[in-house]
């Protein structure tokens, strides 16, 4: 990477089940040999990417991403509002998304999540639009007073002329779409439009070993008799308590090359994104327990030629809670003391700001009082090092 941000966050939640798995226990790892409460990557890049559409901060909406199935129901509401009928509009797009190699399914839906531009969706429909009458479906045979649907659809998406198919096939480019740059994405029908991710997130680790609590609950049926004691519902369920370490690297180079080579998105999505991975939190089991906790420490990097430089390891032994320090305060001295010697050892440094709420007194970084200025003084870095006017 030539042009690095590192983002590094120690988060203490209250008491919460914020990524849950398949059996709705809070998602754990084995780290350094203990048990560990642990939040997904995927968890944490789908709040940022909500807080980013929620928060846009100036970011227009068309810059921003949908994953979703539910493409042609999409593309068929952006045709009807053209003036287009509903049912010719659905099978003029069934054929259309065909030809370009995505297939749907029976319901209308397509065969896996297809994360998109919204600028892309647009497009796909301008086109649908604009070659209406060439895309003429056959018309499926009758066979018992029913239509072969499969054949037909299959025939329908043969069917498109391959001056349609290739303008169809322009379309898909990212969309300059900052959460698709950000994240990459996969198209299993179609591997030349995948996008390689500019952005690096870690899976949130605890600081500390954690260990599984249950909560029992009970609910009364507000309209039972007095005479008629007891619950009239009982169940558990689980969470823990953690301090997290999270980590992330963000190439810059390669976002703005995602971008199309467009420097004002890219800064104006960088500074959305900057404040979103800060503040964003997921929102597991939230209404039972309000784990609203911003971070207590948050480290921002800028540095060249650089490698990314993953801190965890200053964890590998659990940090233990003490009566003169809290785990939040132990770990940013843990975290700090694995900077200090890895930057002895291996270089490398660049510039640095430190957000610290805690009391433990940070000796690597800038100093700020504020996520405002934290987000500001990346910024300017940023510019200084893409060679842009500060």
């Amino acid at each position: 990477m030539k042009h690095l941000l590192e983002i590094h966050i120690l988060q203490n939640f209250a008491p919460s089940n914020l990524n849950r798995d398949d059996t709705g226990s809070p998602k754990d790892a084995i780290f350094g040999g203990y048990r560990r409460g642990r939040i997904s990557s995927q968890c944490l890049k789908r709040a940022a990417r909500e807080y980013v559409r929620d928060h846009p901060n100036g970011l227009p909406q068309e810059a921003l991403a949908l994953r979703t199935k539910r493409l042609v129901q999409a593309l068929v509401d952006q045709l009807e509002a053209r003036g287009r009928g509903k049912e010719e509009a659905r099978q003029k797009v069934e054929q259309a998304l065909g030809g370009m190699g995505l297939r749907v399914d029976a319901e209308g839906k397509t065969q896996y999540l297809l994360f998109l531009g919204r600028q892309e969706v647009a497009r796909i429909a301008d086109l649908i639009d604009q070659h209406w009458d060439g895309l003429v479906a056959p018309q499926a045979e009758e066979e018992g007073g029913k239509k072969k649907t499969k054949d037909a659809k299959k025939a329908a998406r043969e069917a498109v002329p391959d001056e349609i198919k290739k303008a169809l096939g322009s379309v898909l480019d990212g969309g300059k779409a900052l959460d698709v740059a950000l994240f990459g994405r996969m198209l299993a029908d179609l591997p030349e439009k995948n996008q390689d991710a500019a952005c690096q997130v870690a899976h949130a680790l605890s600081t500390h070993a954690v260990e599984r609590e249950f909560d029992f609950y009970t609910a009364v049926d507000d309209l039972k008799p007095d005479d008629n004691a007891g619950a009239d519902m009982i169940g558990t369920v689980e969470f823990n308590s953690a301090c997290f370490y999270r980590y992330v690297a963000l190439d810059l180079e390669k976002l703005r090359a995602n971008l199309q080579n467009d420097t004002e998105l890219m800064l104006r999505g960088l500074e959305a994104f900057l404040r979103a991975i800060v503040k964003a939190k997921p929102s597991g089991k939230q209404n039972s327990f309000a784990a609203h906790n911003d971070p207590e420490y948050v480290l921002f990097t800028v540095r060249q030629e650089a490698d990314p430089r993953n801190l965890a390891n200053a964890f590998e032994k659990p940090v233990r809670p003490n009566r003169e320090k809290s785990l939040t305060e132990a770990s940013v001295e843990r975290l700090e003391a694995r900077w200090q010697k890895l930057s002895a050892a291996y270089g490398q440094d660049g510039a640095a700001w430190v957000l610290n709420l805690t009391d433990a007194q940070s000796q690597i970084g800038t100093p700020v009082g504020s996520l405002d200025e934290l987000v500001q003084s990346a910024m300017k870095a940023v510019r200084a090092n893409l060679g842009l006017e500060v």
